[in-house]
Order: C-alpha cells, then sequence, then structure tokens
C-alpha cells in the first residue's frame, strides 16, 4: 500500500499538468480580451488625454512583448488617478506580466523617454494588445 501512494501522487500530477496550462492559457485570453475592451471603452471618455506619459512604443522594435507589457502597466500603475478603469487594467497588465516572466515584475522600472498624449498612449496600446491575441505571440 505504501508504494502505491507515491505512484498515485505522481499520476496525479501527471494529469493535471495539462489542465493547468489550459487553464493558464484561458485565463490569458481572458485578461488580454478583457484589457483591450477596457482600453477601448477609455479612449472614448479618458479625461486625461492630453497627459503626457513616455512613449514606450515609439522605440519598441527593440523591446520583448513581456517588456512592453512591463513598461505599459508602469505608466497605467503611475497614471491610476486619471480615469476609475486605469485600476482594473493595471491588475490585468500585471497578472499578463507576472503570467509570462518569472523576473520581470509589474510595475517595472522604466528609463525616461520621449514623451506622448495619454490618448495616443492608449491608441497604441490597444493595436498592441489586439497583435498579441491575433498573432498568439504570447504564453503559446
Amino acid at each position: 500500500m505504501s508504494s502505491s501512494l507515491p505512484t498515485l501522487l505522481a499520476l496525479l500530477v501527471l494529469l493535471a499538468g495539462p489542465g493547468a496550462v489550459c487553464t493558464l492559457r484561458s485565463q490569458t485570453s481572458v485578461l488580454l480580451k478583457e484589457s483591450i475592451r477596457i482600453v477601448k471603452d477609455m479612449q472614448k471618455e479618458v479625461s486625461c488625454g492630453k497627459m503626457k506619459v513616455t512613449d514606450i512604443f515609439e522605440d519598441s522594435k527593440t523591446k520583448n512583448r513581456t517588456e512592453l507589457l512591463c513598461e505599459a502597466s508602469t505608466i497605467i500603475w503611475e497614471s491610476q488617478h486619471c480615469h476609475k478603469n486605469l485600476q482594473g487594467l493595471f491588475l490585468n497588465m500585471r497578472q499578463l506580466v507576472n503570467a509570462s516572466s518569472t523576473s520581470l515584475r509589474a510595475p517595472c522600472p522604466m528609463a525616461a523617454g520621449n514623451t506622448t498624449s495619454m490618448e495616443k498612449f492608449l491608441r497604441d496600446l490597444h493595436g498592441f494588445l489586439q497583435q498579441v491575441v491575433k498573432e498568439k505571440l504570447l504564453f503559446s
């Protein structure tokens, strides 16, 4: 009986493995889609559209998607006072960063750079998140 317990536990772990991965992917998909919806809604009603934020998408060719997610979450975190939905968006972005990287934790440090308006940042973020969903480049 005692020798069958480790075998049973190993079998349970193996059976749970693919389900856990599937659950993570579906949770990520939900977070991405919800984030896209929040950003889209905010583009219509953001009161601080002229506020200046760092333009992380200007030189996005040198950064990977996880770094961009982390930097976007930092901008959102720093701008939470601007709109009530930014807090929910930050929580989603933080979960996406934490699920995609063991080394980065949102909000992450960012170097100062060129600035853009919050309105343009939200438009660029919306396009970036749609691209991530479309290409399935994250968490695949």
